[in-house]
């Protein structure tokens, strides 16, 4: 038997047998799976904490300037009692723009109480 490339020829293939492949082992397959499915589950834990992480970090500024984005209508509660309700229509640092059919109302983000998306 002729030695190959890298030394003498394994006696499977001088005889014109097949040699292991390793990517063709049938336990390879299920354990490729196995760790597939393993990866999936890590990156949707991972996606998930960042996504709470992210929640956890959102100030009420950031809220109103979703809803402003979002044109959506907002109960706003403040610290004197009153439910103002409207549209979001600017935002600033200190303060939010509530516009209804009364007129447009700012209110400071340091009085706001609660906030309440309206459908």
């Amino acid at each position: 038997m002729p030695p190959g490339p890298c030394g003498p020829t394994p006696p499977a293939a001088a005889s014109g047998g097949s040699t292991l492949e390793p990517l063709g082992h049938p336990d390879l397959a299920a354990l490729g799976r196995r760790l597939r499915r393993e990866m999936d589950e890590t990156l949707e834990a991972e996606q998930s904490a960042a996504r709470a992480a992210a929640r956890r970090r959102r100030t009420l500024r950031d809220l109103f300037l979703t809803l402003e984005d979002r044109a959506d209508l907002a109960a706003v509660w403040a610290l004197d009692g009153r439910c103002y309700r409207g549209r979001v229509q600017a935002v600033g640092v200190d303060h939010v723009a509530l516009a209804s059919a009364d007129g447009t109302r700012v209110l400071a983000l340091a009085h706001v109480v609660a906030v309440e998306v309206l459908p």
